[in-house]
């Protein structure tokens, strides 16, 4: 729950942490002078997050998920293409750490170093999988991880040139994200129709075998 006594001194340490980012880095040294600047006990720190950094940028994303979902609803999705859905989210994510652009690039040098590498991915692929729920996603079957794959390479890409665009409204970035989102269309389509030509296609079982036990096997198998 967003309101219980942790989650708020979670939140507070996090703000603090999201100013000393960008001049300390994440480090547990930092960790330490935002709990202090918090207004936290000492020992704040380990008790709130007891993985260090990493587990305050995890927390992080976690909010900026629920932001992003919060913007997400907001929105007439009904009445909106699933490219303009998809790229609403994405943009929505990015832009809900506005102000804290320093503060994410120092938690990508974070992340690149050999205790973080895992969590990287988990971070993307919880993102994705947060846009493509709010915008209405129910797949269960292999479109649900080929969905979310795809999204995560292109929140990864985008991320990169989001936050190397120092243009007015990231309009560099934005550009970029549309050929992305174009590219992510283009392979669901050729998707589709695969799956289409396919369903017309023979069961191979059923051809192997007729093969090995002759057309029989197969009126058996029908029957």
């Amino acid at each position: 729950m967003t309101d219980n006594p942790s989650h708020k001194a979670r939140r507070r340490l996090l703000d603090a942490a999201l100013e000393l980012a960008p001049f300390e880095g994440w480090t547990g040294e930092m960790l330490r002078i935002a709990a202090k600047q918090a207004g936290l006990p000492e020992g704040a720190d380990a008790l709130y997050f007891p993985g260090g950094p990493l587990e305050v940028i995890r927390f992080w994303n976690l909010e900026l998920n629920t932001a992003c979902w919060d913007r997400l609803q907001a929105l007439d999705l009904d009445t909106m293409r699933i490219r303009d859905k998809v790229t609403a989210g994405v943009l929505a994510r990015f832009e809900a750490m506005e102000g804290h652009e320093e503060a994410a690039r120092r938690a990508l040098a974070r992340l690149a170093l050999p205790d973080g590498l895992s969590l990287g991915p988990q971070l993307l692929w919880g993102a994705a999988d947060t846009i493509w729920r709010a915008i209405g996603d129910v797949s269960t079957d292999i479109n649900y991880y080929t969905k979310r794959a795809t999204l995560s390479g292109v929140l990864s890409s985008t991320l990169a040139a989001w936050l190397a665009d120092e243009t007015p409204k990231k309009t560099k970035a934005r550009a970029f994200l549309d050929a992305r989102i174009e590219n992510v269309m283009q392979f669901e389509g050729a998707k589709w129709k695969l799956k289409n030509r396919l369903k017309d296609l023979p069961d191979p079982l059923e051809i192997m075998g007729a093969l090995r036990f002759g057309p029989a096997s197969r009126r058996r198998r029908r029957g």
